[in-house]
């Protein structure tokens, strides 16, 4: 084995060891070849990974491939298709969330770089959808698992027959629009994932099949329109997606206001995201004044 063979070992070897203090342990299964250079415009470049890349900034390395493995080619686009992955890492839907996703985004900088293990990428696909469906989002087609490798050259975060946890959903039993996170940071970031948002009280909560029907008072005030018309507006009903028997604080109090968030997926819409209307909390008040110029990633341009 050639000295810089050795030392690329020991590169990669040295980042597993170091992103497994957030985790737990790596393995490092072999090479991919050739896969990366194909339909590339420009040869792969070492990067430092930026401050504003949230999603990989404290992953455990400093420096990614730029073009990535998922043919971004500028840091813009890296950044921007990335952001919209940051929610969903908080919500701790699988430990290995950050890695299968930062091993696309911003990949080990290293001349030959591997993909994610097939395996990783569905566990992670299988603990995360849940919580995604319920703000209306698929597992989009770029993360097909079928994509990556199976037996041949990937990252790995455990042993395949690990994956499972004593909590097989892989998330809080809260539901996820209701976990009711008070910092501006995840506020925001629910703000972004819906489509519209408004200060309003709560008629009434009934049991819909496996969803939860959420009926609002008449009186709303607009923070974000979206694509609410004003016939949607005087009558709107909005459904806790698989919300039926999960947990959410909210909904059993209907004498507070709240800040309510929602999507329209299909014909229907849904509770994204509330929080108890606090102006005694700093970090709402806060969310609230970043609002107007806080600027979103566009999230329908990654969830195909």
């Amino acid at each position: 084995m050639t000295s810089r063979c050795r030392m690329e070992r020991l590169a990669l070897t040295l980042v597993l060891l170091s992103v497994s203090c957030s985790a737990s342990e790596y393995e490092y299964l072999s090479w991919k070849s050739d896969a990366y250079s194909r339909g590339y415009g420009k040869a792969p470049q070492c990067v430092d990974i930026p401050q504003d890349l949230r999603l990989c900034h404290a992953v455990g390395y400093d420096q990614m491939l730029l073009p990535n493995l998922l043919e971004h080619e500028t840091m813009a686009e890296v950044k921007q298709q990335a952001s919209s992955w940051v929610p969903l890492v908080h919500k701790s839907c699988h430990p290995g969330t950050q890695v299968f996703l930062c091993s696309l985004f911003a990949p080990v900088c290293l001349e030959r770089p591997i993909f994610p293990c097939r395996w990783l990428c569905e566990a992670v696909r299988d603990g995360c959808t849940p919580i995604m469906e319920s703000f209306g989002f698929p597992w989009p087609e770029m993360l097909a698992c079928d994509k990556f490798p199976q037996d041949d050259v990937c990252i790995a975060m455990t042993q395949p027959n690990a994956t499972e946890s004593p909590n097989p959903t892989g998330f809080s039993s809260i539901c996820p629009p209701c976990d009711n996170e008070m910092k501006s940071d995840a506020m925001l970031e629910h703000m972004c994932a819906s489509e519209f948002a408004f200060k309003t009280k709560i008629k009434e909560v009934t049991r819909e099949n496996m969803d939860r029907k959420v009926v609002l008072q008449k009186r709303k005030k607009m923070l974000k329109t979206g694509n609410l018309k004003k016939k949607d507006m005087k009558s709107l009903v909005l459904y806790l997606k698989n919300g039926a028997d999960c947990p959410c604080q909210q909904l059993d109090n209907l004498g507070n206001q709240y800040l309510i968030m929602g999507r329209k997926v299909d014909k229907q819409f849904l509770l994204t995201g509330i929080h108890k209307w606090d102006k005694s909390s700093k970090e709402f008040k806060k969310a609230i004044k970043k609002l107007k110029t806080y600027k979103c990633p566009a999230f329908e341009n990654v969830f195909k």
